[in-house]
Protein backbone atom coordinates (compact mmCIF):
# COMPACT_ATOMS: atom_id res chain seq x y z
CA UNK A 1 0.00 0.00 0.00
CA UNK A 2 1.49 3.34 -1.03
CA UNK A 3 2.18 6.16 1.44
CA UNK A 4 -0.48 8.33 -0.25
CA UNK A 5 -3.17 5.66 0.26
CA UNK A 6 -2.11 5.21 3.91
CA UNK A 7 -2.23 8.98 4.37
CA UNK A 8 -5.71 9.18 2.88
CA UNK A 9 -6.92 6.34 5.12
CA UNK A 10 -5.52 8.04 8.21
CA UNK A 11 -7.09 11.35 7.18
CA UNK A 12 -10.47 9.70 6.69
CA UNK A 13 -10.21 7.94 10.08
CA UNK A 14 -9.33 11.18 11.88
CA UNK A 15 -12.12 13.00 10.04
CA UNK A 16 -14.65 10.32 11.09
CA UNK A 17 -13.59 10.57 14.74
CA UNK A 18 -13.78 14.38 14.62
CA UNK A 19 -17.27 14.31 13.10
CA UNK A 20 -18.40 11.74 15.69
CA UNK A 21 -17.04 13.92 18.49
CA UNK A 22 -18.85 16.99 17.17
CA UNK A 23 -22.05 14.99 16.78
CA UNK A 24 -21.78 13.82 20.41
CA UNK A 25 -22.09 17.42 21.62
CA UNK A 26 -25.40 18.08 19.86
CA UNK A 27 -28.87 18.07 21.43
CA UNK A 28 -29.94 15.48 18.84
CA UNK A 29 -27.25 13.08 20.03
CA UNK A 30 -28.27 13.60 23.67
CA UNK A 31 -31.89 12.83 22.78
CA UNK A 32 -30.86 9.65 20.96
CA UNK A 33 -28.57 8.59 23.79
CA UNK A 34 -31.25 8.84 26.44
CA UNK A 35 -33.87 7.08 24.30
CA UNK A 36 -31.41 4.22 23.92
CA UNK A 37 -30.57 4.40 27.63
CA UNK A 38 -34.24 4.09 28.62
CA UNK A 39 -34.84 1.30 26.09
CA UNK A 40 -31.96 -0.79 27.43
CA UNK A 41 -33.10 -0.36 31.03
CA UNK A 42 -36.62 -1.47 30.04
CA UNK A 43 -35.26 -4.59 28.35
CA UNK A 44 -33.04 -5.46 31.31
CA UNK A 45 -35.95 -5.01 33.70
CA UNK A 46 -38.24 -7.23 31.61
CA UNK A 47 -35.56 -9.92 31.56
CA UNK A 48 -34.93 -9.62 35.29
CA UNK A 49 -31.29 -8.62 34.82
CA UNK A 50 -29.33 -6.32 37.15
CA UNK A 51 -27.34 -3.79 35.10
CA UNK A 52 -24.67 -3.41 37.77
CA UNK A 53 -23.99 -7.17 37.79
CA UNK A 54 -23.68 -7.58 34.03
CA UNK A 55 -20.21 -8.02 32.63
CA UNK A 56 -18.97 -5.13 30.50
CA UNK A 57 -19.17 -7.03 27.21
CA UNK A 58 -22.65 -8.37 28.01
CA UNK A 59 -23.84 -4.80 28.66
CA UNK A 60 -22.36 -3.61 25.36
CA UNK A 61 -24.14 -6.45 23.55
CA UNK A 62 -27.49 -5.47 25.07
CA UNK A 63 -27.02 -1.86 23.99
CA UNK A 64 -25.93 -2.90 20.49
CA UNK A 65 -29.05 -5.04 20.04
CA UNK A 66 -31.32 -2.15 21.07
CA UNK A 67 -29.55 0.45 18.92
CA UNK A 68 -31.06 -0.28 15.47
CA UNK A 69 -34.64 -0.04 16.75
CA UNK A 70 -34.04 3.26 18.54
CA UNK A 71 -32.03 4.80 15.68
CA UNK A 72 -34.72 3.77 13.15
CA UNK A 73 -37.40 5.32 15.35
CA UNK A 74 -35.48 8.59 15.23
CA UNK A 75 -34.95 8.29 11.47
CA UNK A 76 -31.17 8.34 11.88
CA UNK A 77 -28.38 6.41 10.16
CA UNK A 78 -25.15 6.19 12.12
CA UNK A 79 -21.74 5.17 10.84
CA UNK A 80 -19.61 2.63 12.74
CA UNK A 81 -17.64 5.27 14.66
CA UNK A 82 -20.80 7.04 15.81
CA UNK A 83 -22.40 3.73 16.80
CA UNK A 84 -19.40 2.66 18.89
CA UNK A 85 -19.24 6.04 20.60
CA UNK A 86 -22.95 5.98 21.37
CA UNK A 87 -22.80 2.44 22.77
CA UNK A 88 -19.90 3.44 25.00
CA UNK A 89 -21.67 6.58 26.23
CA UNK A 90 -24.88 4.69 27.06
CA UNK A 91 -22.86 2.12 28.97
CA UNK A 92 -21.26 4.90 31.00
CA UNK A 93 -24.74 6.30 31.74
CA UNK A 94 -25.98 2.94 32.99
CA UNK A 95 -23.06 1.76 35.12
CA UNK A 96 -20.71 4.75 35.40
CA UNK A 97 -20.67 8.49 35.89
CA UNK A 98 -21.90 9.44 32.44
CA UNK A 99 -19.86 12.10 30.63
CA UNK A 100 -17.24 12.09 33.42
CA UNK A 101 -16.32 8.46 32.84
CA UNK A 102 -13.94 8.88 29.85
CA UNK A 103 -11.82 11.41 31.75
CA UNK A 104 -11.90 9.27 34.90
CA UNK A 105 -10.54 6.33 32.89
CA UNK A 106 -7.88 8.39 31.11
CA UNK A 107 -4.58 8.01 33.04
CA UNK A 108 -3.19 11.21 31.51
CA UNK A 109 -5.90 13.34 33.20
CA UNK A 110 -5.12 14.73 36.66
CA UNK A 111 -8.15 16.97 37.28
CA UNK A 112 -11.69 17.19 35.93
CA UNK A 113 -13.59 20.48 36.18
CA UNK A 114 -17.23 20.86 35.20
CA UNK A 115 -18.72 24.34 34.91
CA UNK A 116 -22.40 23.64 34.39
CA UNK A 117 -23.79 20.90 32.15
CA UNK A 118 -22.19 22.03 28.88
CA UNK A 119 -18.57 22.78 29.85
CA UNK A 120 -16.18 20.02 30.92
CA UNK A 121 -12.45 20.69 31.25
CA UNK A 122 -9.56 18.36 32.07
CA UNK A 123 -6.04 19.03 33.25
CA UNK A 124 -3.12 17.22 31.66
CA UNK A 125 0.47 17.91 32.67
CA UNK A 126 -0.60 21.00 34.59
CA UNK A 127 -2.55 22.56 31.69
CA UNK A 128 -6.33 22.86 31.32
CA UNK A 129 -8.01 21.85 28.07
CA UNK A 130 -11.59 21.45 26.87
CA UNK A 131 -13.13 17.97 26.99
CA UNK A 132 -15.53 17.00 24.18
CA UNK A 133 -18.15 15.59 26.57
CA UNK A 134 -21.22 17.33 27.98
CA UNK A 135 -24.28 16.66 30.10
CA UNK A 136 -27.77 16.76 28.67
CA UNK A 137 -28.96 19.45 31.12
CA UNK A 138 -28.87 20.43 34.80
CA UNK A 139 -31.15 17.53 35.76
CA UNK A 140 -28.83 15.02 34.11
CA UNK A 141 -25.87 16.54 35.93
CA UNK A 142 -27.67 16.42 39.30
CA UNK A 143 -28.44 12.72 38.74
CA UNK A 144 -24.74 12.00 38.28
CA UNK A 145 -23.94 14.10 41.37
CA UNK A 146 -26.32 11.94 43.40
CA UNK A 147 -24.50 8.83 42.16
CA UNK A 148 -21.28 10.29 43.51
CA UNK A 149 -22.43 11.33 46.97
CA UNK A 150 -25.12 8.77 47.86
CA UNK A 151 -22.78 5.80 48.47
CA UNK A 152 -20.85 7.73 51.14
CA UNK A 153 -23.89 9.17 52.89
CA UNK A 154 -23.40 12.79 51.84
CA UNK A 155 -26.10 15.15 50.59
CA UNK A 156 -26.31 18.34 48.59
CA UNK A 157 -29.41 20.49 48.12
CA UNK A 158 -30.52 24.11 48.39
CA UNK A 159 -30.14 24.08 52.18
CA UNK A 160 -26.65 22.55 51.94
CA UNK A 161 -25.40 23.60 48.49
CA UNK A 162 -21.83 22.31 48.61
CA UNK A 163 -20.17 19.08 49.67
CA UNK A 164 -16.82 17.28 49.69
CA UNK A 165 -16.90 13.65 48.63
CA UNK A 166 -14.71 10.90 47.20
CA UNK A 167 -14.95 8.18 44.60
CA UNK A 168 -14.25 4.51 45.20
CA UNK A 169 -10.72 4.87 43.82
CA UNK A 170 -9.90 7.66 46.30
CA UNK A 171 -10.40 10.58 43.90
CA UNK A 172 -11.43 13.74 45.74
CA UNK A 173 -14.62 15.51 44.66
CA UNK A 174 -16.02 18.95 45.46
CA UNK A 175 -19.56 19.83 44.37
CA UNK A 176 -21.41 23.13 44.57
CA UNK A 177 -24.90 23.75 43.19
CA UNK A 178 -27.43 26.58 42.73
CA UNK A 179 -28.43 28.92 44.25
CA UNK A 180 -24.81 29.41 45.35
CA UNK A 181 -23.46 28.44 41.91
CA UNK A 182 -25.08 30.90 39.52
CA UNK A 183 -24.38 29.08 36.24
CA UNK A 184 -25.48 25.58 37.20
CA UNK A 185 -23.91 22.77 39.24
CA UNK A 186 -20.11 22.68 39.46
CA UNK A 187 -17.95 19.60 39.96
CA UNK A 188 -14.22 19.53 40.68
CA UNK A 189 -12.45 16.16 40.79
CA UNK A 190 -8.85 15.62 41.83
CA UNK A 191 -8.10 12.16 40.47
CA UNK A 192 -6.26 9.63 42.57
CA UNK A 193 -3.21 8.16 40.91
CA UNK A 194 -3.69 4.58 39.78
CA UNK A 195 -0.27 3.90 41.24
CA UNK A 196 1.06 6.08 44.05
CA UNK A 197 4.14 8.06 43.05
CA UNK A 198 7.40 6.68 44.44
CA UNK A 199 10.37 8.71 45.55
CA UNK A 200 12.12 7.60 42.36
CA UNK A 201 9.30 9.21 40.35
CA UNK A 202 9.82 12.54 42.15
CA UNK A 203 13.49 12.42 41.22
CA UNK A 204 12.83 11.34 37.63
CA UNK A 205 10.23 14.11 37.19
CA UNK A 206 12.70 16.61 38.65
CA UNK A 207 10.31 17.44 41.48
CA UNK A 208 13.22 17.07 43.91
CA UNK A 209 16.76 15.72 44.01
CA UNK A 210 17.98 12.41 45.36
CA UNK A 211 19.69 14.31 48.17
CA UNK A 212 16.37 15.87 49.17
CA UNK A 213 14.70 12.44 49.16
CA UNK A 214 17.45 11.03 51.40
CA UNK A 215 17.09 13.93 53.84
CA UNK A 216 13.29 13.62 54.05
CA UNK A 217 13.57 9.84 54.49
CA UNK A 218 15.97 10.42 57.37
CA UNK A 219 13.64 13.04 58.89
CA UNK A 220 10.71 10.60 58.74
CA UNK A 221 12.71 7.78 60.32
CA UNK A 222 13.98 10.19 63.00
CA UNK A 223 10.38 11.16 63.85
CA UNK A 224 10.59 14.86 63.03
CA UNK A 225 7.18 16.55 62.85
CA UNK A 226 6.60 17.75 59.29
CA UNK A 227 4.24 20.36 57.87
CA UNK A 228 3.73 20.22 54.09
CA UNK A 229 2.48 23.50 52.59
CA UNK A 230 1.50 24.66 49.12
CA UNK A 231 -1.32 26.01 47.01
CA UNK A 232 -4.32 24.17 45.62
CA UNK A 233 -3.27 21.41 43.23
CA UNK A 234 0.41 21.75 44.07
CA UNK A 235 0.81 18.09 45.05
CA UNK A 236 0.71 18.16 48.87
CA UNK A 237 -1.23 14.92 49.25
CA UNK A 238 0.88 13.15 46.63
CA UNK A 239 4.01 14.14 48.55
CA UNK A 240 2.49 13.00 51.86
CA UNK A 241 1.69 9.61 50.35
CA UNK A 242 5.26 9.23 49.19
CA UNK A 243 6.76 10.33 52.51
CA UNK A 244 4.61 7.83 54.39
CA UNK A 245 6.53 5.09 52.62
CA UNK A 246 9.52 5.84 54.85
CA UNK A 247 7.64 5.29 58.11
CA UNK A 248 9.10 2.14 59.70
CA UNK A 249 6.95 -0.98 59.77
CA UNK A 250 5.15 -1.82 63.00
CA UNK A 251 4.02 1.72 63.88
CA UNK A 252 0.35 2.51 64.45
CA UNK A 253 -0.80 5.38 62.23
CA UNK A 254 -4.07 7.29 62.42
CA UNK A 255 -5.08 9.34 59.36
CA UNK A 256 -7.74 12.07 59.54
CA UNK A 257 -9.26 13.61 56.42
CA UNK A 258 -12.36 15.40 55.18
CA UNK A 259 -12.49 13.09 52.16
CA UNK A 260 -10.19 10.09 52.47
CA UNK A 261 -7.56 10.24 49.74
CA UNK A 262 -4.33 9.35 51.53
CA UNK A 263 -3.17 5.91 50.48
CA UNK A 264 -0.54 4.92 52.96
CA UNK A 265 1.38 1.67 52.64
CA UNK A 266 -0.51 -1.34 53.96
CA UNK A 267 0.20 -1.80 57.64
CA UNK A 268 -1.22 -0.70 60.95
CA UNK A 269 -3.22 2.22 59.57
CA UNK A 270 -6.49 3.51 61.04
CA UNK A 271 -8.38 5.75 58.60
CA UNK A 272 -10.85 8.33 59.96
CA UNK A 273 -13.06 10.65 57.90
CA UNK A 274 -15.11 13.66 58.95
CA UNK A 275 -18.88 13.64 58.51
CA UNK A 276 -21.34 16.51 58.05
CA UNK A 277 -24.58 16.70 60.00
CA UNK A 278 -27.23 14.40 58.55
CA UNK A 279 -30.86 15.25 57.71
CA UNK A 280 -31.95 12.70 60.33
CA UNK A 281 -30.32 14.72 63.09
CA UNK A 282 -26.93 13.02 63.22
CA UNK A 283 -24.37 15.51 64.48
CA UNK A 284 -21.38 16.73 62.54
CA UNK A 285 -18.08 14.99 63.21
CA UNK A 286 -15.30 17.44 62.34
CA UNK A 287 -11.52 17.12 62.16
CA UNK A 288 -11.12 18.54 65.65
CA UNK A 289 -13.36 15.81 67.09
CA UNK A 290 -11.37 13.13 65.28
CA UNK A 291 -7.96 14.46 66.39
CA UNK A 292 -9.17 14.48 69.99
CA UNK A 293 -10.41 10.92 69.63
CA UNK A 294 -7.24 9.81 67.84
CA UNK A 295 -5.20 10.81 70.88
CA UNK A 296 -7.07 8.09 72.82
CA UNK A 297 -6.32 5.40 70.21
CA UNK A 298 -2.65 4.88 71.08
CA UNK A 299 -1.25 6.21 67.80
CA UNK A 300 2.48 6.35 67.17
CA UNK A 301 1.92 9.05 64.56
CA UNK A 302 -1.08 11.12 63.49
CA UNK A 303 -1.42 12.11 59.83
CA UNK A 304 -3.85 14.99 59.37
CA UNK A 305 -4.81 15.40 55.71
CA UNK A 306 -5.14 19.16 56.05
CA UNK A 307 -5.22 21.54 58.99
CA UNK A 308 -7.74 24.27 58.26
CA UNK A 309 -9.51 25.13 61.54
CA UNK A 310 -9.53 24.72 65.28
CA UNK A 311 -8.03 21.23 65.03
CA UNK A 312 -4.67 23.02 64.77
CA UNK A 313 -4.65 23.24 68.59
CA UNK A 314 -5.00 19.49 69.11
CA UNK A 315 -2.68 18.66 66.22
CA UNK A 316 0.17 20.74 67.65
CA UNK A 317 -0.56 19.34 71.09
CA UNK A 318 -0.16 15.83 69.70
CA UNK A 319 3.09 16.77 67.97
CA UNK A 320 4.57 18.20 71.18
CA UNK A 321 3.39 15.54 73.62
CA UNK A 322 4.67 12.17 72.49
CA UNK A 323 3.41 11.68 68.94
CA UNK A 324 6.64 12.60 67.21
CA UNK A 325 6.81 11.98 63.50
CA UNK A 326 3.31 13.29 62.82
CA UNK A 327 2.50 15.12 59.60
CA UNK A 328 -0.10 17.47 58.17
CA UNK A 329 -0.65 19.76 55.19
CA UNK A 330 -1.75 23.37 55.09
CA UNK A 331 -2.61 25.81 52.30
CA UNK A 332 0.14 28.43 52.10
CA UNK A 333 2.49 29.90 49.51
CA UNK A 334 5.69 29.68 51.57
CA UNK A 335 7.05 28.23 54.78
CA UNK A 336 6.74 31.54 56.60
CA UNK A 337 3.20 32.06 55.34
CA UNK A 338 2.32 28.57 56.61
CA UNK A 339 3.43 29.58 60.11
CA UNK A 340 1.36 32.76 59.95
CA UNK A 341 -1.66 30.72 58.92
CA UNK A 342 -1.12 28.34 61.82
CA UNK A 343 -1.17 31.30 64.22
CA UNK A 344 -4.51 32.33 62.77
CA UNK A 345 -5.94 28.81 63.08
CA UNK A 346 -4.84 28.55 66.70
CA UNK A 347 -6.91 31.66 67.35
CA UNK A 348 -9.90 30.00 65.66
CA UNK A 349 -9.35 27.07 68.00
CA UNK A 350 -9.67 29.27 71.06
CA UNK A 351 -5.97 29.57 71.91
CA UNK A 352 -5.72 33.28 72.62
CA UNK A 353 -2.30 33.65 74.24
CA UNK A 354 0.03 36.49 73.32
CA UNK A 355 1.85 36.25 69.99
CA UNK A 356 5.19 35.21 71.45
CA UNK A 357 3.63 32.34 73.39
CA UNK A 358 1.76 31.13 70.29
CA UNK A 359 4.96 31.16 68.28
CA UNK A 360 6.83 29.26 71.00
CA UNK A 361 4.04 26.66 70.93
CA UNK A 362 4.33 26.29 67.15
CA UNK A 363 8.14 26.22 67.20
CA UNK A 364 8.10 23.57 69.91
CA UNK A 365 5.82 21.34 67.86
CA UNK A 366 7.04 21.48 64.25
CA UNK A 367 10.59 20.77 63.14
CA UNK A 368 10.38 20.72 59.35
CA UNK A 369 8.38 22.60 56.71
CA UNK A 370 8.24 21.36 53.11
CA UNK A 371 6.83 23.69 50.44
CA UNK A 372 5.50 22.30 47.15
CA UNK A 373 4.43 24.40 44.20
CA UNK A 374 2.92 24.07 40.74
CA UNK A 375 5.01 26.34 38.55
CA UNK A 376 4.12 28.33 35.43
CA UNK A 377 5.05 25.46 33.10
CA UNK A 378 2.69 23.12 34.95
CA UNK A 379 5.43 21.14 36.71
CA UNK A 380 5.09 20.42 40.42
CA UNK A 381 8.25 20.77 42.47
CA UNK A 382 9.38 20.75 46.09
CA UNK A 383 10.60 24.36 46.12
CA UNK A 384 11.79 24.56 49.73
CA UNK A 385 12.67 22.42 52.72
CA UNK A 386 13.29 24.46 55.87
CA UNK A 387 13.84 23.72 59.55
CA UNK A 388 11.88 25.65 62.15
CA UNK A 389 14.61 26.06 64.75
CA UNK A 390 12.79 28.31 67.26
CA UNK A 391 12.05 31.98 67.70
CA UNK A 392 14.38 34.93 68.05
CA UNK A 393 12.71 37.88 69.71
CA UNK A 394 9.17 37.65 68.35
CA UNK A 395 10.10 36.14 64.98
CA UNK A 396 10.38 32.54 63.81
CA UNK A 397 13.86 31.40 62.84
CA UNK A 398 14.00 29.24 59.74
CA UNK A 399 17.02 27.37 58.47
CA UNK A 400 16.64 26.85 54.68
CA UNK A 401 18.08 23.45 53.80
CA UNK A 402 17.02 23.12 50.16
CA UNK A 403 15.49 25.64 47.75
CA UNK A 404 14.53 25.66 44.10
CA UNK A 405 15.70 28.70 42.14
CA UNK A 406 13.82 29.42 38.91
CA UNK A 407 16.12 30.47 36.09
CA UNK A 408 14.89 32.57 34.40
CA UNK A 409 12.25 33.79 36.82
CA UNK A 410 8.70 32.46 36.31
CA UNK A 411 9.84 29.94 33.69
CA UNK A 412 9.27 26.84 35.77
CA UNK A 413 12.84 25.71 35.00
CA UNK A 414 15.74 26.10 37.36
CA UNK A 415 18.08 24.39 39.83
CA UNK A 416 17.87 22.96 43.33
CA UNK A 417 20.27 24.54 45.79
CA UNK A 418 21.32 22.98 49.09
CA UNK A 419 21.72 25.35 52.03
CA UNK A 420 25.18 25.73 53.45
CA UNK A 421 24.10 25.61 57.10
CA UNK A 422 24.30 22.37 59.06
CA UNK A 423 20.81 21.17 60.05
CA UNK A 424 19.92 22.22 63.58
CA UNK A 425 18.44 18.77 64.19
CA UNK A 426 21.47 16.94 62.75
CA UNK A 427 22.29 15.14 66.03
CA UNK A 428 18.78 13.71 66.03
CA UNK A 429 18.79 12.55 62.41
CA UNK A 430 19.17 8.84 61.86
CA UNK A 431 20.98 7.53 58.81
CA UNK A 432 18.83 5.84 56.22
CA UNK A 433 20.65 3.24 54.19
CA UNK A 434 20.51 3.12 50.41
CA UNK A 435 18.96 -0.34 50.69
CA UNK A 436 16.05 1.05 52.74
CA UNK A 437 15.58 3.91 50.30
CA UNK A 438 15.49 1.42 47.43
CA UNK A 439 13.06 -0.86 49.28
CA UNK A 440 10.66 1.99 49.94
CA UNK A 441 10.73 3.51 46.45
CA UNK A 442 10.81 0.37 44.30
Amino acid sequence: MSESIIGMALHEAVSAVTQATEFATTDLYQELKFRLFNRVLEVLELRGLNAEKLEEQAMRDEIRRALPTVAAGEGMALNATEQNGLIQDVQYEIVGLGPLEPALRDPSVDDIIVNGPFHIFVERRGKLEVSPGRFRDNEHMMNIIQRIISPIGRRVDESSPYVDARLDDGSRVNIIIPPVALDGPMISIRKAKLQAMRAADFVQNESMTREMVNFLASAIKSRLNILVCGGTGSGKTTLMNMLSGFIPDGERLVTIEDAAELRLRPGHVVRLETRPATPEGGREVNARDLVRNALRMRPDRIILGEVRGGEAVEMLQAMSTGHDGSMSTIHANSAREALGRLELLLGFGGLTSDLKTLRRYIAGSIQLIVHVQRLMNGKRRVTAIAELTGIEGDAFTLNPLFTFEERPALSGEGVFVAGGTRPFFAPRLMTVSDSMIHARVA
